[in-house]
C-alpha cells in the first residue's frame, strides 16, 4: 500500500517512512508541469525522428526494401513485450534511490539512448552489401528502441502517478507531456525536413549525411531536455514496495491487469488510435515527396498538424476536469474519423487543401492524445483498488508495450502496405496507381483505425468522469487511514 506525502496542508511535505530517505517536499507548482513537459521533449528527441524519417532513411539513402524495414518494426517491438514488462516490474521491486523510484533512471540512460539514436542514422555502410546494411539497421534500432528507450521511457511515463494524487495535478501533467512531445515534433518534423531533403536534378530526395548530423544534434538537445526533467520535478506519492514474501508473484500481478478492465479497454482504445497516428507520420513524407511532389511540404503539413495540440494545450485540464478525459476524447475521435473520410473523398491535388482536413483529422486524435497520459494514472488508481498493491510502473509497462504493439502493426503494415501498392525503393517516379494507394494509406485507413479506437473507448472503457472521481476519493480515505495506522505507536 502507498502512502502519500501531503501536498496541501503545509508549505512542503515529508516523505513516509520507508519511501526513501528522509526529505522535505515543496508542493506541487508550475516547475513540475514544466520539469516533466522537458521530459518528454527529451523522449521525442530520439522518438519521433525515427518515427518520422527511419522508414524513408532505410529504403530511400540505404536501398532497402520497404518490407524488410517494415518486418523488422513488427518483430522488434512485439520483443518489446518482454523489455517494456520486465522493466516495469524491475522498477517496481528495487528500494527506490535517493531521488526517487523512477528519476535516478533518465541520468543513467540518457546517454546510451542518444548514442543508439546517432547510429540508428549513420550511413557508414551506404555503400556496403545489403546483408550488412540490414544487419545495421537491425542491430541499431534493437539497442535504441527495445533497449536504451524502454529503461528511460517506462519510468518517466510511471513518474506521473507519483509526483502528484490529485487528478486535476495529473491531467495538467498529461498536457504538458503533450506540449514536451508537441515542441520536439516542431523541431524535428517542421526544421528537420527543410535540411534533410534536398533537390536533385528537380526530384526530391533525402541526404543521408544531413541526416546522420541532424540526428546527432537532436541527441545533444535531448540530454539537456533530460537533465531540466531532473532537477525540476518532485516525486511525492511514496511507493515503497512491499516485502517479497507480501508481493504479488509477476503472473498474479499480470493476471489481475488483464482483467482489469480499465487498462484493456485503454490498450484497445490507445492501440489503434495509436496505430492510425503512426502510420499518418510514417505515409506523411511518402504522400508529400510522392505524391505531391515536394519533401519540404513536409516541414508545413507537420506544423499544421501540431497547431491543434498547442491550441488545446491551455484548456485541456479544465475541458477533462468539466465534462471528463473519455469524453473529450470520444468527441476527438469523432471529429479525426470525419475528416479522415472528407479528404479520402475529395481526393485533393492540392497540398493545401489536404492540409484544411489533416488539420481537422488531427484536432480530432489530440483531443484524445493530449490528455492519454492522464487515463494511465487513473487506471493506476483502480488497479490499486482492486489489488491493494501498488504497481505504476508494471502497469505502465503493460501500457507501454501495448503502445509499442500498435508502432509495431503501423511500422510493418506501412512497410507492407507500400510493397502491397508496388512502391519502388530507392527513390525515383512512381506509377499513378502506388501514387493513388499511397493517398489512401493517408486517409481512409487512419480514418477506419480512429473508428474502432472509438468504439472501443465509448462501449469497453470504464471510467467515466463520475467514477474517477469515486475513485480518488476511496483512495485518499485509504492512505489517510494507512497513515494514521503507521502513525501509531
Amino acid at each position: 500500500m502507498s502512502t502519500t506525502a501531503p501536498e496541501h496542508p503545509t508549505p512542503a511535505g515529508t516523505r513516509p517512512a520507508g519511501a526513501g530517505p528522509t526529505k522535505r517536499l515543496r508542493p506541487f507548482s508550475f516547475r513540475d508541469k514544466i520539469g516533466y513537459m522537458f521530459g518528454d521533449w527529451g523522449n521525442d528527441f530520439t522518438f519521433i525522428l525515427q518515427s518520422t524519417f527511419f522508414m524513408i532513411f532505410y529504403t530511400n539513402v540505404m536501398g532497402i526494401s520497404a518490407a524488410h524495414v517494415g518486418t523488422l518494426l513488427f518483430v522488434a517491438r512485439i520483443l518489446d513485450a518482454f523489455t517494456d514488462v520486465g522493466a516495469g516490474r524491475l522498477i517496481d521491486v528495487l528500494k527506490p534511490g535517493r531521488s526517487g523510484r523512477f528519476k535516478p533512471w533518465l541520468l543513467r540512460i540518457m546517454i546510451p539512448v542518444t548514442a543508439s539514436a546517432f547510429l540508428m542514422f549513420s550511413p557508414f555502410l551506404q555503400g556496403g552489401g545489403y546483408g550488412m546494411k540490414v544487419a545495421w539497421m537491425v542491430v541499431t534500432y534493437v539497442l535504441w528502441g527495445s533497449i536504451f528507450y524502454t529503461l528511460i521511457n517506462i519510468p518517466y511515463g510511471s513518474m506521473a502517478s507519483v509526483i502528484s494524487n490529485d487528478p486535476g495535478h495529473r491531467a495538467s501533467l498529461s498536457v504538458f507531456r503533450s506540449l514536451g512531445g508537441t515542441l520536439a515534433n516542431l523541431a524535428i518534423s517542421v526544421i528537420l525536413p527543410l535540411i534533410v531533403f534536398v533537390q536533385v536534378s528537380g526530384q526530391s530526395e533525402m541526404s543521408g549525411t544531413r541526416m546522420m548530423w541532424a540526428a546527432l544534434g537532436c541527441g545533444v538537445l535531448a540530454v539537456v531536455c533530460y537533465l531540466l526533467c531532473f532537477v525540476n520535478v518532485e516525486e511525492r506519492v511514496a511507493t515503497a514496495p512491499k516485502p517479497e514474501e507480501e508481493r504479488q508473484g509477476l503472473a498474479a500481478a499480470l493476471g489481475s491487469m488483464v482483467t482489469n478492465r480499465a487498462l484493456t479497454g485503454l490498450i484497445a482504445t490507445a492501440l489503434f488510435m495509436l496505430i492510425a497516428f503512426m502510420m499518418l507520420g510514417g505515409m506523411m513524407p511518402y504522400l508529400l515527396n510522392e505524391y505531391f511532389n515536394n519533401g519540404q511540404l513536409l516541414s508545413v503539413v507537420n506544423f499544421v498538424g501540431l497547431v491543434p495540440t498547442l491550441l488545446l494545450v491551455p484548456v485541456a485540464s479544465k475541458l477533462a476536469r468539466t465534462y471528463g478525459k473519455k469524453e473529450i476524447g470520444a468527441v476527438g475521435l469523432t471529429l479525426g474519423i470525419l475528416a479522415g473520410a472528407m479528404l479520402f473523398v475529395i481526393r485533393t491535388d492540392s497540398p493545401y487543401v489536404f492540409m484544411v482536413g489533416y488539420a481537422l483529422l488531427m484536432l480530432g486524435v489530440a483531443a484524445l492524445n493530449i490528455l492519454i497520459w492522464a487515463f494511465i494514472t487513473d487506471v493506476i488508481d483502480l488497479q490499486e483498488i482492486r489489488t491493494g498493491e501498488r504497481n505504476d510502473a508494471t502497469v505502465y509497462g503493460m501500457y507501454s508495450w501495448s503502445r509499442k504493439l500498435g508502432q509495431a502493426i503501423a511500422g510493418g503494415l506501412t512497410g507492407w502496405a507500400l510493397g502491397w501498392i508496388g512502391y519502388q525503393s530507392g527513390g525515383g517516379g512512381q506509377s499513378q496507381s502506388v501514387l493513388d494507394g499511397i493517398y489512401t494509406l493517408g486517409t481512409l485507413v487512419p480514418a477506419l483505425l480512429l473508428l474502432v479506437s472509438l468504439l472501443a473507448l465509448v462501449f469497453w472503457y470504464p471510467l467515466t468522469k463520475k467514477r474517477v472521481d469515486e475513485n480518488v476519493a476511496l483512495l485518499e480515505e485509504r492512505h489517510a487511514a494507512a497513515d494514521a495506522s503507521a502513525a501509531r505507536p
